[in-house]
């Protein structure tokens, strides 16, 4: 019987890490919103806004890097999210970070970093890569200087 459970594991794994994160940021996107009916037939609004849910609309960032907030970006990123993201295109349990700030928004970053559980429920880019990944990110309680920090971090790494 436990064969079976790793069996299942495995092929499990296998399917993760064959196509999880390969969403494009469009920068010609515009913000749309539609109205789909859930299985219990209630209805929910899910955003394609390339800004993502949540309260972060207008993240200005820093040129040159705040080389401070790289460095507590890095120590949050490694306490909270290496377990499961590498800095590489290399894919662990979620997509890997190479490229992220090439592929969304300052403020979808932002969002799905603070706002982590409206977005998986209502940001279609969210809902595609969770049918591919097939888990969702873990609300990491980051307050938005964290968040910031860690976004700073990735564009460090995205050179």
């Amino acid at each position: 019987m436990n064969r079976n459970y790793v069996y299942a594991l495995i092929i499990s794994c296998g399917l993760f890490f064959a196509g999880c994160g390969d969403d494009k940021k469009d920068s010609a996107s515009t913000t749309t919103e539609t109205t789909t009916s859930t299985p219990a037939g209630t209805e929910s609004t899910m955003s394609t806004d390339p800004k993502g849910v949540g309260p972060h609309q207008n993240v200005q960032l820093t040129h040159p890097l705040d080389e401070a907030m790289v460095t507590q970006g890095k120590n949050l990123a490694e306490v909270k999210c290496t377990s499961c993201h590498k800095l590489t295109e290399e894919r662990l349990v979620g997509p890997g970070w190479a490229g992220v700030t090439d592929r969304r928004t300052p403020e979808w970053i932002m969002n799905f970093i603070t706002n982590t559980d409206e977005m998986i429920q209502k940001d279609t880019a969210v809902q595609n890569m969770l049918e591919v990944c097939l888990v969702k990110m873990p609300n990491q309680g980051l307050v938005e200087a964290e968040a910031r920090s860690v976004l700073e971090f990735m564009r460090k790494n995205d050179g």
